[in-house]
Formats: C-alpha cells, structure tokens, sequence
C-alpha cells in the first residue's frame, strides 16, 4: 500500500478488499452497518448522563 494514498484510492482498494473478501452482497451487508447518523453525539451523551449521578447508578445496579 502506498503511504500516500489519496482518500478515493484508499476507497477503491477497501472496496476491492471487501469485495474480495466478502463478496458483492458481504460488502454490501457491511457497509450497511456504518452510519454517519445526525446530531451531536457527545452534547446529547452529557444531556443523558447529566441525570445520573453515582448514587443513582449504584441503586440501579444494586436493583439488578
């Protein structure tokens, strides 16, 4: 593999290597599974966590 590779070459060879690997419907099948999604990740993990503090995760895993 050459080092510098442009983003469109490094795209080509991980397609023909899954390809090659999987075959058309395996790659495709992989593929799939990426999503970029939407939104900002890390804001709305704080925003989630921001209700919890450790007593209360205590609880809850002391509960299960």
């Amino acid at each position: 593999m050459k080092v510098n590779m442009k983003i469109d070459e490094i795209r080509k060879v991980g397609f023909d290597s899954l390809i090659k690997s999987l075959g058309p419907d395996g790659m495709i099948r992989f593929i799939q599974e990426f999503d970029s999604g939407e939104g900002d990740y890390t804001k709305d993990r704080h925003r989630w966590l921001s209700q919890y503090d450790i007593d209360s995760i205590y609880k809850e895993v002391k509960k299960k």
